[in-house]
């Protein structure tokens, strides 16, 4: 494998989707200074929140002001997420580099998550697309396919279903397509099979996959899914977010063990995870009493790391168990 193919690309999501799963609200200048760490750690996709109404989700009233900062910051590609054409348009006036919108494969999560039938859903896409290539060139389009390996409502998800989302997406003319574990129903076989059906049936519109930790198995969908050539994988730092359809349960992969999984494996990612763990103190700051997630912070990174790209770790290497601890 050349360098190039081995380089993935982790999606930050913490902004957004582990921000807008918490009931409280983040303040502004806390968000912007985490955005920043992100950005400094190395990360260069950062989902920094929603174009949704306020009164809906009070997380995200200060998108505005959150996708200015994020657009300042040298070489960050910003994403947001939105779920309906006015937020769409509102977003590409805030000239942020990529939308994402979150399409469900089944009626029921898609009427209890953005209040639209999937058909509904669908014409929404395609009024979307139509808007950005009429006024906003340039602007990338994302279809977030969710509930794609099950559904909290809906029950079992067969492949087909899902895959008559993912052609509906290509003929809008989204850019591309991934699939969400929305709720933690997948498995690494099911996985690896479904990336492999959709890169065959929508080509170089094949996109990158989201993985929730519901029932543990985020990080073996995520060597599934690079065993079937996915080169982007979202994760939220510390698992932030939980998870609202599964009480007690962890949200989003985590993406301090996500990069270190990557690098561990010969992944280049860029990431420098000693920074990655110094901006949880930013989050534990202003999100006390909110359930952070992980391990790599705790254990620190193993003696004799080295990153893919060969650089060496930024700050110093344990020195090993103490005599007797390693039972």
């Amino acid at each position: 494998m050349s360098h190039s193919e081995r380089s993935i690309l982790i999606s930050e999501v913490g902004p957004r989707d582990g921000l807008q799963s918490i009931r409280r609200v983040m303040p502004t200048a806390a968000k912007l200074r985490w955005i920043s760490a992100l950005a400094a750690a190395g990360l260069k996709e950062v989902e920094v929140g929603s174009f949704v109404p306020p009164a809906l989700l009070p997380q995200m009233a200060d998108v505005r002001e959150v996708v200015r900062h994020a657009l300042s910051i040298p070489g960050l590609h910003v994403a947001v997420l939105t779920p309906n054409l006015r937020g769409a348009r509102s977003a590409f006036e805030a000239g942020v580099h990529k939308i994402t919108l979150p399409v469900s494969v089944t009626d029921e999560h898609s009427m209890a998550n953005i209040r639209k039938t999937t058909a509904q859903m669908i014409d929404e896409v395609r009024n979307i697309v139509a808007l950005r290539d009429e006024q906003f060139q340039g602007v990338q389009i994302e279809a977030g396919v969710s509930v794609a390996f099950g559904c909290t409502i809906a029950g079992t998800v067969p492949d087909d279903q899902t895959m008559r989302i993912c052609l509906a997406m290509a003929e809008c003319g989204v850019d591309e397509i991934g699939l969400s574990d929305t709720s933690g129903y997948a498995n690494p076989v099911q996985v690896r099979r479904m990336f492999r059906r959709l890169q065959a049936e929508v080509g170089s519109k094949a996109g990158g996959a989201h993985f929730h930790n519901t029932r543990g198995q985020g990080l073996a969908n995520v060597v599934a899914a690079l065993d079937a050539g996915v080169t982007t994988i979202d994760s939220s730092q510390a698992g932030l977010g939980g998870c609202p359809y599964a009480p007690g349960a962890t949200g989003n992969i985590v993406t301090e063990d996500l990069a270190f999984l990557l690098e561990a494996m010969g992944y280049d990612t860029g990431v420098d995870i000693d920074k990655l763990i110094a901006a949880r103190a930013i989050l534990t700051d202003a999100l006390q009493g909110e359930a952070l997630y992980g391990h790599v912070q705790d254990a620190g990174l193993p003696k004799g790391f080295a990153y893919a790209d060969g650089r060496a770790p930024s700050a110093p290497q344990p020195e090993g168990c103490l005599l007797g601890a390693a039972q």
